[in-house]
């Protein structure tokens, strides 16, 4: 994939507990700090082409290059998220490309025969779709627009977990409000 879409940026795990998640990744693996938001607004959500109402909690960290996303769903709409937990898995979900030509490269990857199979909007230019297609099974790639406050809001958190020292661990989401100049 990545001869049609640039480099994996993250990794997206669904998991049924995310505290427990992150107090995993921050104090066994040493990753964080983490930014969690415990009912992520998305706009315009459609799964199977049909809009649904969803409540994700998600908790975003990185390690180097590579962004951990942690994901908790907490209703029963409709989702890739519940789909995988109720094939009987946990973990890893998807891999995330992300671009700032979003129009450009899901035009690349329909040409491919990939087809929308879930998608939204996480503030302002932050749209994303998961594609039908199983790259693995169980994992799904994720085309995820970074421009606006969700590209700053990414660029943040990677930033913080340069030199992080441990403290705190979780930290709540920054604003996706545009800021005006």
């Amino acid at each position: 994939m990545s001869r049609f879409l640039g480099e994996i940026r993250q990794l997206g795990y669904v998991v049924p507990d995310i505290e427990a998640a992150m107090a995993h990744w921050t104090q066994v693996m040493g990753v964080g700090p983490f930014f969690y938001n415990p009912r992520v607004p998305i706009e315009g959500y459609r799964y199977g082409g049909e809009p649904f109402e969803v409540e994700n909690s998600v908790a975003l960290a990185n390690s180097g290059f590579i962004q951990v996303e942690l994901i908790q769903t907490r209703n029963d709409a409709p989702s890739m998220y519940r789909d995988f937990m109720q094939a009987g898995n946990m973990g890893l979900q998807h891999v995330a490309y992300w671009t700032k030509d979003f129009d450009t490269d899901l035009a690349r990857m329909r040409e491919l025969g990939f087809r929308i199979q879930m998608e939204g909007m996480v503030g302002a230019n932050g749209r994303f779709v998961y594609f039908d297609r199983e790259a693995h099974p169980g994992t799904v790639i994720e085309l995820s627009e970074v421009k606006g406050p969700k590209g700053r809001m990414f660029d943040m958190i990677h930033e913080a977990s340069i030199g992080w020292d441990g403290s705190d661990p979780v930290r709540p989401f920054p604003s996706l409000a545009e800021k005006s100049s």
